[in-house]
């Protein structure tokens, strides 16, 4: 099925729902509270192992309950991880506030441990990067470290995909690195100064992604689908109601990276990651949502 090695964070979601925010000072009485997995590099690595690839996750985190939470979810998911406990620190997470009448959020995220992800820690982690198919990895960590491991990569002839959130500044040459790059329209137009809602702006910002030395830029754009330069738009797989989109990107990176591993081609890659998206926000598969691969074979067979 091919191998995927991603550096990314973990972070522990914690949700709050109420029928508004509290002032300083003011307790109120929520409605509902959910705790979860959360981060984008962890959702990547069980959507990726979901689907079947050989995954491994390099990351930090603390010793402590939220730990356990990732380790369980990496465990259940087949995920391999190389991970560094520290006790001077702590597993990341995140305050999630979610008004009931709108369903609006505000949140707050403590990455902790993740922080201290860096060159020296992915240069120990070098020959796990030079020997994958594919290297994935994201914003959440430091930029350094995400920049460290794409040159390890590049320089071992292994596909590189950047998901560029959350949005940031890029150092130079960091785009140049990566064979794909994978931002939603909101990352795409802050890299590139272009809004993206229609296909021709997408085709536009691709261009501009290409000019900064991307191999293949892919933008993901919600229930229209994916653009892919090149190719055009390939559009979003439904699988059923929609019921929560948070985590939709992420399992379109995981999949679409699996799929790559095992040497499909960039465009029925994409759609693998159109259709393990598509799964994710009926959230019928397993924590975080994430669609076995059997889940997406089917879905992709029956033509939707």
């Amino acid at each position: 099925m091919g191998k995927v090695v991603i550096l990314g964070v973990f972070v522990a979601d914690t949700a709050y729902r109420a029928a508004r925010m509290p002032n300083l000072g003011e307790t109120i009485m929520g409605t509902s509270f959910t705790l979860g997995p959360g981060g984008k590099g962890s959702n990547q690595a069980v959507a990726s192992a979901r689907m079947g690839a050989e995954t491994h996750i390099i990351s930090k985190l603390g010793q402590d309950d939220f730990s356990k939470l990732a380790f369980d979810t990496w465990r259940k998911a087949g995920v391999i991880p190389h991970v560094q406990q520290l006790s001077s620190s702590y597993t990341g997470a995140a305050h999630i506030f979610i008004e009931d009448s709108t369903g609006d959020n505000a949140i707050i995220v403590a990455p902790g441990a993740a922080t201290l992800i860096d060159i020296a820690f992915i240069h120990a982690h070098a020959a796990l990067i030079a020997d994958t198919d594919v290297f994935v990895t994201q914003l959440e960590q430091p930029m350094d470290a995400a920049m460290c491991g794409l040159e390890i990569a590049r320089a071992a002839g292994v596909t590189t995909v950047l998901n560029p959130a959350p949005a940031a500044i890029l150092p130079d040459g960091m785009l140049a690195l990566c064979d794909y790059v994978t931002p939603n329209e909101t990352e795409c137009e802050f890299l590139t100064g272009i809004s993206v809602r229609t296909q021709s702006q997408a085709k536009r910002a691709c261009d501009v992604l290409r000019d900064l030395g991307v191999g293949t830029p892919i933008i993901t754009m919600g229930e229209q689908g994916a653009f892919v330069h090149g190719l055009g738009l390939v559009p979003a797989v439904i699988a059923g109601n929609v019921i929560e989109t948070t985590g939709a990107g992420d399992a379109f990176n995981g999949g679409f990276a699996a799929a790559l591993a095992e040497k499909r081609t960039p465009l029925d890659a994409v759609r693998y990651g159109c259709a393990t998206a598509g799964i994710s926000v009926t959230k019928a598969g397993t924590a975080p949502s994430m669609p076995s691969r059997n889940m997406v074979d089917r879905l992709m067979r029956s033509g939707n």
